[in-house]
């Protein structure tokens, strides 16, 4: 049960797009606060990208979390304790279904409606057109906010030559029996492209995997814990800088550097790209299962050319490539130099676009869930009137601010959307509070509906 929640009259009405974990977190802190909403979501039911088998979703089915189950666990709705240290897939979905109906969400999604188009309006409202099962509807909102997540639209990858070889993106990837029997190579270093190479390992006639730049692997257990939570309790008394050398030293320690695996040495240091999570990978290395290989130089039909002058002919290529972010339904005015360099104050409201909000639009070095859990709310306090943000030159300065100190720990990679998991959750909670003095004092920037 929600409580009921006064909000000042009148109150907005407001647009979720997509009813992944971000988008039945922002419903359930909107309904906390009293605050109308409707959901669109494209698919046939809730749960997003954890949805295996839906056309949408990347989820294979040997799927796991790479996080833990208690970094993972929204805060007020804690996965079962007897549930195992990195659920499945079909235990995640099922945990975002019950999410959803135990807080009376359902009822706000429209499912199976696809958003065509967003845009602002002259009197500051919005209006949503999405297609549905009955045809196309449009409706005026007084806010939006973009929930629907950045892994759905392949990246290419693109090199010299022509390739004959079967190619398949990680995207569409959904088990074992994809790569029976095959000369498989896997190309990339997260966590997708991991879990991929030790299904093909077993099952395939031959596995390589090219890595053009080395990544920190970690064992899903340290010292007999979930490994991330050894670095969530460095996080309350550390900075990032300490934390960093400690956990490199505690890895080369128990597992040893990576390149004696075979593996390119990492580029950048420990927590300044996000951590490749896997207890299968280096065992099959180690026992000659998975060949490791460099860089792509050229692909010529089915042989495939390394930076390090080496060869192998293969007849599968996995492209575990990323991800491209996909905002069709925005203006380009909106998006500016691109969905993945907005800059957002808080990585949620944007700086131009009174009542446009994104929750979920984020790189994190850690769980998903309790970052969008914490956006949300602040999405929430601020259409309730709670919340006050800082004056838009303030928040300027604070977004360039952020994103140098991004470009110093995370380079090119994205800057504007990483954040540090630990740090961003201790930065969100402390916001919403000097938001609501700055309400109580009557600085900043309220909400006022049109």
């Amino acid at each position: 049960m929600t409580p009921e929640v006064t909000v000042p009259h009148p109150a907005p009405r407001v647009a979720v797009i997509g009813a992944g974990p971000a988008g039945l977190a922002t419903l359930k802190a909107l309904a906390d606060n009293g605050i109308r909403a409707k959901c669109f979501e494209a698919g046939d039911r809730v749960g997003g990208l954890w949805i295996f088998g839906a056309p949408h979703s990347s989820a294979y089915r040997t799927l796991h979390l790479n996080t833990s189950r208690g970094r993972t666990e929204f805060a007020d709705f804690p996965m079962p304790a007897d549930w195992p240290d990195y659920p499945d897939h079909t235990r995640v979905a099922g945990y975002l279904r019950d999410y959803a109906d135990t807080f009376r969400l359902t009822g706000l999604v429209s499912l199976q409606h696809t958003v065509q188009r967003v845009t602002r309006q002259p009197d500051g409202t919005w209006e949503v057109a999405a297609t549905g099962p009955h045809g196309s509807i449009t409706e005026r909102f007084d806010a939006v906010v973009v929930a629907n997540g950045h892994n759905s639209t392949p990246r290419p990858a693109s090199y010299p030559g022509e390739i004959t070889a079967e190619q398949l993106h990680s995207h569409h990837y959904r088990g074992p029996e994809q790569l029976a029997g095959r000369r498989v190579l896997v190309v990339g270093g997260g966590n997708s492209a991991m879990d991929i190479a030790v299904d093909s390992s077993h099952v395939a006639e031959q596995t390589l995997l090219s890595l053009r730049r080395g990544v920190w692997i970690v064992p899903k257990h340290l010292l007999g814990k979930p490994s991330d939570t050894l670095n969530g309790a460095l996080a309350k008394r550390l900075p990032w800088r300490m934390r960093q050398r400690i956990s490199q030293t505690m890895l080369r320690l128990t597992v040893g550097s990576p390149t004696r695996y075979g593996l390119p040495e990492p580029g950048e240091g420990f927590l300044q790209d996000h951590p490749t999570l896997s207890d299968g990978l280096l065992s099959r290395l180690s026992h000659g299962e998975i060949d490791p290989r460099p860089g792509i130089e050229r692909i010529d039909g089915e042989v495939v050319s390394f930076v390090d002058g080496t060869k192998a002919a293969v007849d599968l290529i996995v492209w575990c490539t990323g991800y491209q972010i996909n905002l069709p339904f925005l203006e380009q005015a909106l998006l500016g130099a691109g969905a993945d360099r907005m800059p957002l104050y808080r990585r949620v409201f944007h700086l131009e676009a009174t009542g446009l909000m994104f929750v979920g639009l984020i790189q994190s070095t850690g769980a998903a869930l309790p970052v969008v859990e914490a956006q949300a709310r602040l999405v929430a306090a601020h259409l309730a009137g709670s919340y006050a943000l800082p004056t838009l030159a303030q928040q300027r300065t604070d977004c360039e601010a952020v994103l140098r100190a991004a470009h110093d720990r995370w380079g090119d990679r994205r800057p504007a959307m990483r954040i540090d998991f630990d740090a961003y959750l201790t930065l969100a909670a402390r916001e919403l509070r000097e938001g609501a003095r700055r309400r109580a004092r009557g600085q900043g920037i309220a909400w006022s509906a049109k």
